[in-house]
């Protein structure tokens, strides 16, 4: 046990010892799961992230996927997504292309007031290298990268409403990333985490709101690990088409 500590303290405080700076955005974000059989639904799913005076627009990303749903609240989905990133140095946005796969599995527990979701994902990411010739952006490479993420995320009802068919409830997630074999994009293994705290607003569990607050620590092996502070707003649908 005692290695495994100084070997968590070693890879994880390299990593921040690098030097790091200081940024702050608002992300909106919008996904949708919708039911349209016993097996079978669909995500969809949109993500706007600005500057802290909602002025630049950072990156945008689109994503959507197919689910098959498994027993006991278990759920596998595989999908594509579009990502548009800002590049502050040539000021143009590059484009990736990915594909994604995961695996999720939702528990209740304390009398089922709470729950606890394990998601596993799966990205295979084509991304531009944007540079400069003659003052005209151009794209220099796609280069490929496989990476791994896994949210823990939970929810704890703090407030009944509406003889319990809504609640408020708080929320403490942690979402961390990792590189999988060589990159172009990001040679080092840890690539980044979102750790989010925040207030969510149930709606008969057809509909969720929440706010919270984002502490994003991104890696970097071209420049400086940055940690962004970000002001987090999303609205989730979990809607069911099937006829009664």
């Amino acid at each position: 046990m005692k290695k495994l500590v100084v070997l968590f303290i070693l890879f994880f405080g390299k990593n921040f010892a690098q030097k790091t700076t200081q940024d702050q955005s608002v992300w909106f974000a919008y996904a949708g799961q919708y039911k349209v059989s016993e097996k079978w639904g669909y995500h969809a799913e949109a993500q706007f992230r600005l500057d802290n005076e909602l002025e630049q627009s950072l990156q945008n990303l689109y994503r959507v996927g197919a689910i098959y749903y498994l027993p006991k609240n278990q759920s596998l989905t595989a999908g594509y997504a579009l990502v548009k990133t800002l590049n502050r140095s040539v000021d143009d946005y590059f484009s990736e292309n990915r594909i994604w796969e995961q695996y999720q599995i939702n528990k209740k527990w304390h009398s089922d007031k709470n729950t606890i979701i394990h998601r596993f994902r799966l990205e295979q990411r084509w991304v531009e290298e944007l540079g400069l010739i003659d003052d005209e952006v151009i794209n220099l490479a796609t280069n490929y990268q496989n990476r791994l993420r896994y949210l823990n995320r939970n929810l704890f009802q703090i407030m009944p409403l509406h003889k319990n068919e809504s609640e408020i409830y708080g929320i403490l997630q942690s979402e961390v990333f990792f590189n999988l074999g060589d990159n172009k994009v990001n040679s080092k293994f840890f690539d980044q985490n979102r750790f989010l705290v925040g207030l969510g607003l149930n709606f008969e569990n057809k509909t969720r709101f929440e706010l919270g607050y984002m502490n994003h620590f991104i890696t970097s092996s071209s420049s400086n690990n940055l940690m962004r502070h970000t002001v987090s707003v999303s609205l989730f649908h979990n809607l069911s088409f099937l006829t009664q």
